[in-house]
């Protein structure tokens, strides 16, 4: 098989291009922006996570007053517990 005129390839693309830019309207030209939507029951678990992150501060800062005053005890036998399944 032989193929002659190569250079009538060139032409084609040529009126490709040209084609695609007239069809191209004006919502093909613009570019679509990315969006990300949040499911309800997410959006509830990010605020649960925001009250538990500001209860866990005011624990900490309760934690930090207790230890800097001298009033903060160590509760072995809770600590303990937590231990002995990791022991045993």
């Amino acid at each position: 098989m032989k193929i002659n005129r190569v250079s009538h390839l060139n032409l084609v693309q040529s009126y490709q291009r040209q084609h695609d830019k007239i069809n191209a309207g004006p919502a093909a030209r613009s570019k679509q922006k990315d969006q990300v939507s949040i499911s309800p029951e997410a959006q509830e678990m990010l605020d649960a996570q925001k009250l538990d992150a500001a209860a866990s501060k005011d624990r900490v800062k309760q934690l930090k007053e207790a230890y800097t005053t001298g009033t903060y005890r160590v509760e072995a036998g809770k600590i303990a517990e937590k231990l002995l399944p990791f022991l045993q």
